[in-house]
């Protein structure tokens, strides 16, 4: 058998050079977890045969700001990967050295891929904010000592700084984390917000290859020299919608001024799930909304990432990971709203169809409900409840009617003699 999966006739788009041209048909082969063959008329001599004729097919995209871990801010990445098409998780910073343990059993029990972020505080995202106010925590050596230990797991170290976070410290938790990174040949990504420390000391400090997420934030407003500087030096920019990091004309002055996210990232966490960010694809339709093209948005969620932190996956070439999402595009306008309440329209709706992890097909998985702690519009809890009575209603409902059904064992079978 050539394949264990081909899937039939897709559009696929990638935003990687050695694959199809953009928007070309095309079919995709696996085998053994990975992507064996990517064209037109391949055979169909295939374990499993999936048509996928008019829909789009990307690479399992893959989200550079999630927090999956234990703590104040942690989902289950399962339960939206299968409708959502994302199949790496970055966990960015929920664990610090004191705590990677507890990220380390959320990574090994996920269906899908979760490449961590260490947070220079070794307490990690326990809490809502504070972790960089005892520079006791900001230990470089243990740090460079973790990183080293778990190197399989770790990918670069996150460093929170605004002013809730590092208190009267300043900048020197990241220059704590910029010591660790520097010694274990990591990037850093670090949150910006609501000053001091100043933007623009932030901003200097970061190398080439460092990300700066909550790019198009409406409380730290990346706008000026400072961020031209830091972009034209190789620093990149990372959307990190979150529950209060993304703002509609901070992106819209940004594009206009050439400035472009690098990567696409949700921030998703438990006070973002139930809006405003929902998940990837609604938040790929806010940068849709503000006029950057398909491929563009498409390509700042798969290749991008996977080249800023060195990760397996974010393209369709052959002998990659068969992480794979499948798309209808609805040509609908979708209004999208971002951190702030501001609403733009999105000209289509990308909504998934089928997620593969590593040529494995996600199975469909219940979310948990909400932690106590997270606060809740009365609306949005109305929905939440509305949606699980929807839930129980499909589920106490008999599948299929008698119609449906097939008499397994006969009653009137002739007995043997």
């Amino acid at each position: 058998m050539t394949f264990d999966l081909l899937l039939a006739g897709g559009t696929v788009l990638t935003g990687d050079e050695t694959t199809p041209p953009a928007g070309t048909p095309a079919d995709v082969g696996v085998r053994d977890g990975r992507i064996a063959a990517v064209g037109a008329g391949l055979p169909r001599d295939a374990r499993d045969v999936v048509d996928v004729t008019g829909r789009l097919v990307t690479p399992g995209l893959i989200d550079l700001h999630t927090h999956v871990g234990p703590g104040y801010w942690g989902i289950d990445p399962d339960p939206i990967a299968w409708h959502s098409g994302v199949t790496t998780w970055v966990d960015a910073g929920s664990a610090g050295a004191f705590t990677l343990d507890g990220l380390r059993r959320v990574a090994a029990t996920a269906t899908v891929r979760v490449p961590a972020l260490l947070n220079i505080s070794a307490i990690g995202l326990a809490g809502r904010t504070g972790e960089n106010r005892d520079l006791a925590n900001c230990d470089v050596a243990l740090a460079i000592d973790t990183i080293q230990a778990n190197r399989e797991l770790i990918r670069g170290v996150k460093v929170r700084i605004d002013r809730e976070s590092v208190g009267d410290n300043g900048v020197e938790p990241l220059r704590r984390g910029l010591a660790a990174a520097e010694a274990c040949g990591v990037p850093v990504m670090v949150h910006i917000g609501l000053a001091p420390p100043e933007l623009g000391e932030v901003l200097g400090l970061l190398r080439p290859g460092d990300v700066v997420t909550h790019c198009a934030s409406g409380i730290a407003v990346p706008l000026g020299p400072d961020v031209h500087a830091a972009a034209a030096r190789g620093v990149l920019l990372d959307l990190g919608h979150g529950s209060g990091g993304f703002a509609f004309d901070v992106l819209e002055a940004q594009l206009a001024a050439s400035l472009r996210p690098y990567t696409i990232s949700t921030d998703l966490h438990a006070r973002s799930l139930h809006g405003p960010v929902f998940d990837l694809p609604t938040t790929m339709a806010k940068l849709l909304a503000a006029g950057v093209p398909l491929a563009e948005v498409v390509a700042a969620v798969t290749i991008h990432p996977a080249r800023a932190l060195g990760l397996p996956g974010g393209t369709l070439t052959a002998g990659a990971p068969a992480d794979i999402a499948i798309f209808e595009v609805r040509a609908e306008e979708f209004p999208v709203a971002d951190a702030h309440r501001q609403v733009r329209t999105s000209p289509i709706r990308l909504v998934n169809e089928a997620t593969y992890v590593a040529g494995r097909l996600l199975p469909p998985r219940l979310p948990s409900p909400p932690a106590p702690w997270i606060p809740l519009t009365d609306a949005q809890h109305a929905a939440l409840a509305a949606r699980a009575r929807h839930l129980r209603d499909l589920l106490t409902t008999p599948l299929v009617g008698v119609d449906g059904l097939a008499e397994q064992f006969p009653r009137n079978q002739q007995r043997s003699s």
